[in-house]
């Protein structure tokens, strides 16, 4: 059996499409579909669907953030192999297949799906979600091919249930956390770059700090829980030249060096909020609206 989790949170103009978009999907194993969030407004909108699909279940989590949340999905699911995702994106009607088909091999652990932005290219923030997105798949594809480590995307992936960790509530980054316990377990991540989900991405500095400190921040501070370095800003600046493929007017040549500068301004931001330890968890945990 398939548990598909989909954890949400004031998230009831999304939620329906999320939904719908995974009842699209042509899946033959029996499913369930387990929908979580704390607020009323989302919990109203997932009932209706679960009034109508008795595959459907819907809970309600105590608002203490996604890694409760999931923890909390997690001891209601009945599946061997759980798929999760959010409120606040869709996944194509071919993704959920391929994303499944990895698990034939009996050491595959987990399988991230490929976010796709759908935010406009000819803008800047659409065209760094462009750029990012893009580099993140092929360095999925380069991982897999040289046998090197790489991890899931919560946007969508799937994972053995008996290899999910108990997450601490104060988690920023749940799916590194999670993908590091994997390798640990001894078992490998595989990739289906054709299991798209798609991602509103930020449109505003502002939130595009927020969500990418959460993101970024949060390999941090894994590290500081497990001890080992997963993600720095080292290792993300290695290769940075090969971003410039990625340019084909003047103006995306000036938006692509914007983002650099950005990117250098987001890890002074980190190593000051999260490595010293200046803000709390809810204080670095901010929703960031217009992804919505």
């Amino acid at each position: 059996m398939i548990s598909i989790i989909l954890t949400a949170y004031k998230e009831e103009k999304t939620i329906a499409k999320s939904i719908q978009s995974i009842l699209n999907n042509n899946l033959k194993e029996d499913y369930e579909i387990l929908i979580i969030a704390p607020d009323k407004e989302t919990l109203n909108v997932a009932q209706i669907f679960s009034g109508k699909d008795s595959k459907i279940k819907v809970i309600k989590d105590n608002g203490e953030g996604k890694p409760s949340a999931l923890n909390l999905a997690v001891s209601y699911a009945k599946g061997e192999i759980l798929v999760l995702t959010d409120g606040d994106v869709f996944v194509d009607k071919n993704s959920l297949v391929p994303l499944l088909e990895p698990f034939r091999d009996k050491k595959v652990g987990a399988v991230p799906g490929n976010p796709i932005s759908t935010n406009y290219k000819n803008s800047l923030f659409g065209y760094w979600a462009y750029v990012l997105t893009n580099i993140a798949n092929e360095r999925r594809l380069t991982a897999i091919k040289n046998k090197k480590r790489f991890f899931c995307s919560g946007y969508l992936f799937a994972i053995r249930k008996n290899l999910f960790p108990n997450l601490a509530k104060e988690l920023l980054s749940e799916d590194g956390f999670i993908s590091h316990n994997v390798y640990e377990q001894n078992y490998k991540i595989n990739y289906s770059e054709n299991s798209k989900v798609y991602v509103k991405y930020p449109d505003n500095f502002s939130d595009w700090i927020k969500q990418k400190k959460r993101s970024a921040g949060g390999y941090n501070q894994i590290k500081k829980l497990i001890g080992t370095e997963i993600r720095s800003f080292r290792k993300e600046s290695s290769g940075g030249l090969g971003l410039f493929k990625f340019v084909t007017n003047a103006k995306e040549f000036f938006w692509l060096n914007l983002l650099f500068l950005a990117r250098i301004y987001l890890w002074f931001v980190i190593y000051k909020d999260i490595n010293f330890g200046k803000k709390s968890h809810k204080e670095i945990w901010q929703r960031v609206e217009s992804t919505k």
